[in-house]
């Protein structure tokens, strides 16, 4: 466990970890257990590959936008499927980075080669590595993309249907696909008037067109 919001970074490797508080975090320091209930488990099954061109943002932001609306306050989310070897691991630790955003506890992502690139890329030994590996397989923690493992509920992302996207207009978990960010900008702007302005006679609709 750690202190603030960039602990669940660690996910992207296969090490369970979030974010606690202040009170939490003093306990586990001077020995103390932390406690709580067996959160529900999600798992979020990847198919497909990302489109080219895409990035880590557009990736992020569509996880966060498909979280929030399944409903993940308070749970852990699971990545598996096919899809996962096709997300490295910088994106991986970006989408555990935004569990905060959407409510769960964690997104964690399985042990895989993926894992033993950064471990290499960061100087870990070979027999490190191995060790690594060996270890995962045979306590079942090595990713199987076939595995259908037992989820308290289940969604899916085809990442092939993730498209250019930016965040906003002003809170971070809100995407705005590429394709419709001239009119939500629009929107967004007329929404941001002061009601005043809307008193003293302006027209949403033209305030749009002007925009336009």
């Amino acid at each position: 466990v750690g202190t603030d919001s960039h602990t669940p970074m660690v996910n992207g490797l296969g090490v369970l970890g979030w974010g606690v508080g202040g009170i939490e975090a003093e306990a586990a320091m001077l020995g103390q257990p932390i406690s709580m209930l067996v959160p529900p488990v999600v798992g979020l099954r990847l198919t497909g590959e990302l489109p080219e061109g895409t990035t880590a943002t557009d990736l992020v932001l569509t996880v966060v936008q498909l979280l929030r609306s399944h409903g993940v306050v308070g749970k852990f989310v699971e990545c598996y499927g096919p899809g996962v070897a096709q997300v490295p691991l910088e994106n991986r630790a970006t989408i555990g980075n935004m569990s905060p955003e959407y409510g769960s506890t964690v997104t964690i992502f399985p042990i895989d080669a993926e894992t033993l690139r950064y471990l290499r890329l960061t100087g870990r030994p070979d027999e490190v590595c191995a060790l690594v590996e060996a270890y995962a397989k045979e306590q079942g923690l090595w990713h199987d993309e076939t595995a259908e493992p037992s989820y308290s509920e289940r969604i899916e992302l085809d990442l092939s249907t993730v498209e250019p996207s930016i965040a906003g207009p002003s809170r971070p978990q809100d995407r705005v696909p590429l394709r419709r960010s001239k009119a939500m900008f629009a929107d967004a702007l007329v929404r941001s008037l002061p009601d005043g302005a809307a008193a003293a006679g302006a027209d949403p609709a033209a305030a749009r067109a002007e925009v336009h």
